[in-house]
């Protein structure tokens, strides 16, 4: 028996893309923070502060991760082709992955050298360090706002957001520790902050980390829930059964669905395809959604849920 396709095209698509101004967003956040990179560097060297110089160097890695989620932005907002019939919307997900790797990657190399200082903390000037940490938060704070209302839905900026309003408390704690250092002279303050620094910096990485992994595996994406959406085709009017099912991320803002609906009756009209596609946009978020109509279960061979 031959199949039928069913995919509605005539339908508006409501997709949750970041509006063009988030262009100007990066922009802006990369050109403050390779300024702050700069300062942090300078003045960590001068004062002798492993916790300066070691969040500049995440820092650095932010401007890196900016840099790659502005590429990927870029990128997703470019039209489909032949060969990628898709876009390249997949690349905010490889950004969001290779972000998170390279801010683990960071995290190790702050972890080392913090250990082999607390053996041997050397004098740091806290007065400097509480004034450039000061600006720290300033601009982190800043560059966190500028990614704040696309975060909700969108890993990519949430990743950027996240870095940012980490590294914004991170400066919060070194100014802290600049002037305990400055009341109380103990050395290993420093290199005990940049273990703090660490820490923060992983505990929010991780989850960013776990998501994009699960998005580039072709996980269903968190905010679905594949029961549901399995549940509400099986009520579908017509539907006697559903196989083949299949809900992965497209990219960090748009989910796609395909399978497959025994209905018995036959094919459905049009008003059945539009429903279908309203309520699962409308209910999961899902917008592209491709659906396959077979009369019986036996007619394919891809029934069994373990068969793709």
């Amino acid at each position: 028996m031959a199949h039928t396709h069913g995919h509605d095209h005539g339908h508006a698509h409501g997709h949750s893309h970041a509006p063009a101004n988030y262009g100007r967003a990066f922009a802006l956040g990369i050109l403050l923070n390779v300024g702050f990179v700069a300062v942090e560097l300078v003045y960590g060297v001068l004062s002798r502060s492993l916790a300066l110089v070691a969040d500049a160097g995440h820092n650095a890695s932010d401007v890196l991760g900016l840099l790659l989620a502005w590429g990927a932005y870029l990128l997703a907002r470019r039209r489909p082709s032949v060969r990628h019939t898709y876009g390249l919307r997949r690349g905010t997900i490889l950004a969001s992955l290779a972000n998170a790797v390279l801010l683990l990657v960071a995290v190790g190399a702050i972890l080392l050298e913090a250990v082999r200082r607390l053996g041997d903390p050397r004098p740091v000037e806290g007065g400097t360090v509480i004034a450039v940490a000061a600006v720290g938060i300033l601009v982190n704070g800043v560059t966190a706002y500028l990614f704040a209302s696309g975060s909700k839905d969108d890993l990519n900026l949430r990743g950027a957001f996240q870095h940012m309003l980490a590294d914004a408390l991170v400066s919060l704690g070194v100014v802290v520790a600049g002037g305990l250092i400055l009341l109380t002279g103990w050395r290993w303050l420093d290199p005990l902050v940049s273990i703090v620094v660490a820490v923060v910096i992983t505990l929010g990485t991780w989850g960013l980390l776990r998501d994009s992994l699960n998005l580039a595996l072709d996980a269903v994406p968190e905010n679905v829930d594949p029961g549901a959406v399995r549940t509400y085709l099986e009520g579908l009017p017509g539907v006697a059964a559903v196989h083949d099912l299949h809900v992965w991320g497209m990219s960090t803002t748009e989910t796609a669905l395909t399978a497959h609906l025994v209905m018995p009756g036959g094919v459905p009209d049009d008003a059945f395809y539009t429903r279908l596609q309203h309520d699962l946009e409308g209910s999961f978020g899902i917008e592209h959604v491709t659906v396959q109509v077979e009369r019986r279960a036996d007619a394919c061979h891809l029934v069994s849920d373990d068969v793709v």
